[in-house]
């Protein structure tokens, strides 16, 4: 380490030390120094590795000490974890050392750094084992947080496409996770730093526009907060009232949800009150406080939200009011204590520091249901980060049994999710509800304040449209659970029948023969193949039959042709894949295994991207492909760059072209013929329907590039009758 380095820790850990004076014994703090000291060496210089260097973790300890709230076992962690992977310091020296607890807070730190070796954006594949850590201990989480934010912080010293991918997985997970913790500060501070590298131009268009009305704003929350510091006042409770604009990417948020300009967004402020009084009288200053505003602004009714009767499950407590100012403008007015503002500032941490409070923060249930998803081994990595994802908010709904115990579910749960929340039996055996006295569907959503009993029948049981009507991981997890023990039983049932009726007609039984037969017959997967005839969906004399013409040489099987899109699907061509040398993956990567997308149909020519798949690989599809949007929002960290290289020598392409036209028998020969006469295009397949005097026709063509599609859809367009024509 250099001087520099070495100057900037110990101005760092100097202020550390000022402000946390009790954090360390005299003792441990000569001993914290000394090994920092002797390990120098092992700290790669400031900006060399961003995160890793003594003065970024500096910086980390920083934020988990003020921002977070941690103590003194989370800052040896950040600071010693890598020494202990590299085994130049053991849990155990360090325990004894400075007499701490920090065993499970560097294995999993540890395995998080297994995680991000490659690279400091997580790979989809990962998330399992990055969330098995997290279910572990709490602390990892926060410590995590911790470190993305100061990554976030330094995002400027990473590459162009680093800080692209990090910023994505910035939005799409570690905001959202802040927020579940209760971190607000934090979370809004992440959401910024990603809209600031995803969308500068929009990021300093709204930061322009919040500086230049701050003055008339200022002047606003002023004429606001005067007439009410002196009302507050008479109650004699200490407090402090301020105004607080709203994050950038709040009010950008607002712009997109209400389709308007930044003008025409008014609540662009908040105005918070916070009392400083003992716990026992929390609820009654925050009370008076709203009765107080009520009484001089209008309030609107319908915008009331208490979280001091019934906290969050990330124990967040406040009471918000939206109340008619000053010029007929609404502003939003946060009523909390010192106590309640720290809870919401520094999240899960600051209970530790209040543990002697009664109020459930939830996370163990929350936790708890994190578990419960990681312990489903059918779930794959894309829909286990869905079903994370569905537990890491927490807008919820709160109701109640007949007996009047409270449960929370998230906002949309349904009466299904509520049967499966108090039991996974009651779940299963669900055909209704009663709510408030009057009886509903399985399907009813939830509203704060319904009563509701469960009504069940013995002979129910789960079926796949139930995972279309519940929205809590839980009970989707319970129904899959439940889905696959049936689809067990009846292969087992349809295996059972076929062993009987094949015995009973003198045939061997041969699975590697069944297995062929199942793939022929178009199923995925044998289990599927027993299913059907489990359900007498499959006439054993035809199994039979095709079992046994198995080993006879046939030319052409017409017997599994049985409808049109069967035939639709058959490839006539062999698919393009990476080893033709046509596209360029990423930087500068060619022959890399991909394939070309069969929602958007990319061709030679075409504007597209890639999306490493979860089974591997990459799937190149068009930059306006209709899932396009939906992929790089939910999993941009998969997303990259691609284009077509050098020209295109051999490979023919399947396009779809949808044709509206005239019906007349004329126009369909007329453009069959153009097509015969291209010299590079075939027809693949043609369906024509008719109706009204129109006709709609899909025409399947094999084409070199977009040069040759574009050469053949002019030329059919000015056929004669053709209204439109449009790739689909």
């Amino acid at each position: 380490m250099n001087e520099t380095n070495k100057l900037s820790f110990r101005v760092q850990y100097s202020k550390l030390l000022h402000l946390y004076p009790a954090l360390f014994t005299y003792e441990e703090r000569k001993e914290l120094r000394a090994t920092i000291q002797r390990y120098y060496a092992h700290f790669p210089p400031e900006g060399v590795a961003p995160g890793r260097s003594i003065s970024d973790k500096m910086q980390i300890v920083q934020i988990v000490l003020e921002e977070i709230g941690l103590g003194k076992a989370a800052v040896l962690s950040v600071l010693f974890h890598e020494l202990v992977e590299n085994k130049q310091l053991s849990v155990s020296e360090i325990e004894n050392k400075f007499n701490t607890q920090v065993s499970s807070i560097i294995q999993g730190m540890m395995r998080v750094g297994e995680l991000y070796e490659r690279n400091a954006s997580l790979e989809t594949e990962n998330f399992r084992k990055l969330f098995l850590t997290f279910a572990e201990d709490v602390r990892v989480i926060l410590i995590i947080i911790a470190e993305h934010l100061q990554i976030m912080r330094t995002l400027e010293m990473f590459p162009e496409e680093s800080r692209q991918n990090i910023a994505r997985e910035t939005s799409f997970l570690y905001a959202p996770l802040a927020h579940r913790m209760g971190l607000y500060a934090v979370k809004t501070e992440l959401e910024d730093l990603s809209l600031k590298h995803t969308n500068r131009e929009i990021y300093r268009e709204i930061a322009k526009k919040l500086n230049e009305t701050k003055r008339s704003r200022d002047q606003f929350i002023s004429e606001f907060i005067t007439p009410l510091k002196d009302k507050l006042s008479e109650l004699g409770f200490k407090f402090e009232i301020k105004g607080r604009t709203k994050s950038i990417h709040s009010i950008y948020t607002k712009i997109k949800k209400q389709n308007t300009i930044f003008e025409n967004i008014y609540d662009l402020f908040a105005i918070r009150i916070i009392f400083d009084v003992p716990l026992e009288r929390e609820k009654a200053a925050c009370w008076q406080a709203y009765s107080i505003v009520a009484d001089m602004y209008q309030p609107n009714p319908k915008r009331l939200r208490d979280w001091l009767s019934i906290p969050k499950t990330n124990g967040y407590e406040s009471l918000h009011t939206t109340v008619l100012g000053p010029e007929g403008r609404w502003v939003e007015v946060q009523i909390r204590t010192v106590r309640m503002d720290e809870v919401a500032e520094k999240g899960l941490a600051a209970h530790w520091k209040y543990k002697g409070i009664k109020s459930e923060s939830g996370m163990d249930e929350w936790l708890k249901s994190i578990r419960e998803i990681l312990e489903n081994p059918e779930l794959n990595a894309v829909d286990f980060m869905d079903e994370f994802k569905l537990n890491l908010y927490d807008k919820e709904v709160f109701v109640f049994t007949p007996n009047g115990d409270l449960h929370k579910l998230p906002k949309g749960a349904t009466a299904l999710d509520f049967a499966f929340s108090i039991h996974s039996a009651l779940g299963s055996k669900c055909v209704g509800a009663k709510v408030n006295g009057k009886n509903m569907t399985i399907k009813y959503v939830l509203n704060n304040g319904d009563q509701v009993e469960v009504l069940t029948s013995p002979t129910q049981k789960p079926n796949p449209a139930w995972l279309h009507i519940v929205t809590t991981s839980k009970a989707k997890t319970k129904i899959r659970q439940a889905l696959k023990e049936v689809e067990f039983k009846d292969a087992e049932m349809g295996r059972e029948t076929i062993i009987r009726r094949f015995k009973n007609w003198k045939i061997e039984l041969d699975d590697g023969k069944i297995s062929r037969l199942a793939k022929k017959k178009g199923f995925k997967t044998v289990s599927d193949f027993y299913q059907e005839i489990a359900h007498e969906k499959l006439d054993m004399h035809v199994v039979r039959d095709a079992y046994l013409d198995l080993d006879k040489p046939t030319i052409t099987d017409f017997s599994d042709l049985r409808k049109a899109d069967s035939f639709s699907k058959e490839i006539l061509s062999p698919e393009p894949t990476g080893k033709d040398d046509v596209l360029v993956i990423g930087e500068d990567l060619k022959g890399v295994d991909f394939r070309l997308a069969k929602c958007c149909n990319p061709i030679y020519g075409d504007d597209v991207f890639g999306f490493v798949s979860v089974i591997g690989g990459i799937k190149i599809h068009k930059t306006d492909c209709p899932n396009a949007p939906q992929m790089i929002a939910r999993f941009g960290y998969r997303i990259v760059k691609a284009r077509w290289s050098g020209k295109s020598v051999g490979s023919q392409y399947p396009i779809t072209l949808r044709i509206v036209g005239l019906d007349d028998i004329g126009i369909v020969t007329n453009i069959t013929s153009l097509i015969s006469k291209e010299k590079n295009i075939s027809l693949r397949s043609i369906s024509i329907d008719s109706n009204a005097g129109l006709f709609t026709g899909n025409l399947t063509i094999m084409v070199t590039d977009t040069h040759e599609l574009e050469g053949i859809v002019k030329k059919i367009r000015v056929v004669k009758g053709v209204k439109s024509i449009s790739r689909s």
